[in-house]
């Protein structure tokens, strides 16, 4: 009764130490799976392509839809997590998407990948609306920046090992394999963590109506998603056509019309008012945004910079291209520790000015850039990105109620997977302006036409590079502004 009893008071209920870490280890698969799906795919669509006799546009969809679906799903996962409880729809998350994971395996035809793809974003975004949310809910304030600096950590191992593993699996097992390795992985996760049970549903339900704002989920969902239509269509369809600003600027007014209508809500799908309510939780979320913008797509880029410009095979870049990705798993578990001890605004500031320091370096790189010097690059905004995510999330996740840990932790994701398409939309634009008509298709063909190709397109990405920059210090300065540590908001009638 006693150790049952120590259970419930941490939130999970059983051994107190033994369940955390049980729970911390399966959730960090989940935290792994979607990264590594969304970064996988892109290394086997070369194979994938001539397979199911697919379009750029319908290659350009493969990746696109997943991204779309999960983003958008985020923050209504996110409210059902704080209403039906996190492990519940967490296990969901598993299951759907390792069903949807076999589906693409098996995929005939353009219909049927396409489809499940968006299954499986819907999955991922079951899972990463809830595993940041039940990590914090499990363990104390003291130890809250180390577990998540774990949790981040699996993040970027699934981005690390997206394009390695990919690589290996597709030449020496085939496409397919990319996606049939999910439903291994997902099955590990659901049996590690089948036993663990949490409390606060229970209190949720309290505190929250049953009911979901429908009317809230779809403005949102909209907004949203004309949005990241537009801004990944714009590049092929032009920034200024009429297809692409319609969608843009219906987005900009889906939100704006989302937010006044929230606000009057007295059981709002999403509470904007806790942006106004702590500034710690607004620009920290908003340093998560100009983070992912500044980055993501880092990787995509410099990775056509190998192979257009300096001739490297996909496997010599997929190597390379490790180095950020690796800083950030050796080092994301230290900075959340020490985020417990001195707090997240200095840490992930001063990550975001090396992110720019990086980038600016970078910007300056050289047609044959040498392996040392490029890999030293590239590590440094790994350290950047290290430095800033796990004090940053632990940030956002510890200024909430914990009624409304899955509403945070969906919003913070839609940050971050709406940061990551701004970034290759806009950064992938201004790489590949130089290159003239269908210029952006070198992005996911890794081959550019014309014999000055190779000298536009180092044109480009240095200028890329200096916008990159330009982001991670105006997201250093927002950061700068946030309090160190902020008072947890008490809900109000609006929250339920």
């Amino acid at each position: 009764m006693a150790r049952a009893d120590r259970g419930r008071r941490g939130g999970i209920t059983g051994s107190l130490s033994e369940r955390r870490w049980r729970l911390l280890g399966a959730t960090a698969i989940g935290a792994f799976m979607a990264p590594f799906d969304g970064s996988v795919v892109a290394i086997a669509l070369p194979k994938i392509g001539p397979a199911l006799h697919l379009s750029f546009v319908a290659a350009l969809w493969v990746q696109l839809s997943y991204l779309l679906v999960l983003t958008v799903a985020l923050i209504p996962a996110g409210r059902l997590a704080d209403v039906w409880g996190g492990l519940r729809l967490y296990r969901i998350g598993l299951v759907v998407f390792a069903l949807a994971s076999a589906a693409a395996g098996a995929s005939t035809s353009t219909t049927w990948l396409l489809t499940a793809r968006c299954i499986q974003g819907l999955g991922a975004a079951l899972l990463a609306a809830t595993s940041t949310a039940l990590v914090t809910e499990a363990f104390p304030e003291a130890e809250r920046g180390k577990a998540l600096g774990l949790n981040v950590t699996a993040v970027y191992l699934g981005l690390a090992l997206g394009p390695a593993l990919g690589g290996l699996l597709t030449e020496q097992v085939g496409w397919r394999s990319i996606f049939y390795v999910n439903v291994p992985v997902a099955a590990a996760s659901l049996v590690l963590g089948w036993r663990l049970r949490s409390e606060r549903h229970t209190e949720s339900r309290k505190a929250t109506p049953a009911g979901l704002d429908l009317s809230g989920v779809g403005l949102f969902v909209g907004a949203l998603a004309a949005e990241m239509v537009g801004i990944s269509l714009a590049p092929l369809w032009g920034w200024i056509a009429v297809s692409s600003l319609a969608l843009m600027v219906g987005g900009v007014g889906g939100v704006i019309g989302l937010v006044a209508y929230e606000s009057r809500r007295s059981a709002p799908f999403l509470d904007v008012g806790l942006f106004s309510r702590s500034r710690l939780y607004a620009t920290a979320n908003f340093a998560a945004l100009a983070n992912y913008m500044a980055f993501a797509a880092v990787t995509v880029l410099t990775s056509v910079f190998l192979e257009v410009v300096s001739g490297r095979s996909p496997e010599q870049a997929g190597l390379l291209l490790v180095a950020a990705p690796a800083a950030m798993v050796a080092l994301s578990w230290l900075a959340g520790r020490a985020s417990d001890v001195v707090g997240s605004r200095w840490l992930a500031s001063g990550g975001m000015a090396i992110i720019g320091v990086g980038l600016i370096m970078l910007s300056k790189l050289p047609a044959q850039p040498s392996m040392p010097r490029l890999i030293g690059d590239l590590a440094i905004v790994g350290v950047g990105m290290a430095a800033f995510s796990s004090p940053n999330t632990s940030a956002v996740m510890g200024s909430v109620p914990r009624a409304q840990l899955g509403v945070a932790s969906g919003t913070l994701g839609t940050m971050r997977f709406l940061g990551q398409t701004l970034s290759i939309g806009v950064l992938g634009a201004l790489a590949t302006s130089r290159l003239g008509a269908g210029g952006q298709a070198v992005l996911l063909t890794g081959r550019a036409q014309g014999t000055g190709a190779a000298s536009a397109y180092v044109a480009g990405y240095h200028l890329a590079m200096v916008a990159g920059a330009g982001i991670a210090v105006v997201g250093a300065i927002a950061s700068l502004t946030r309090p160190d540590h902020g008072k947890v908001l008490r809900p109000t009638s609006s929250q339920g």
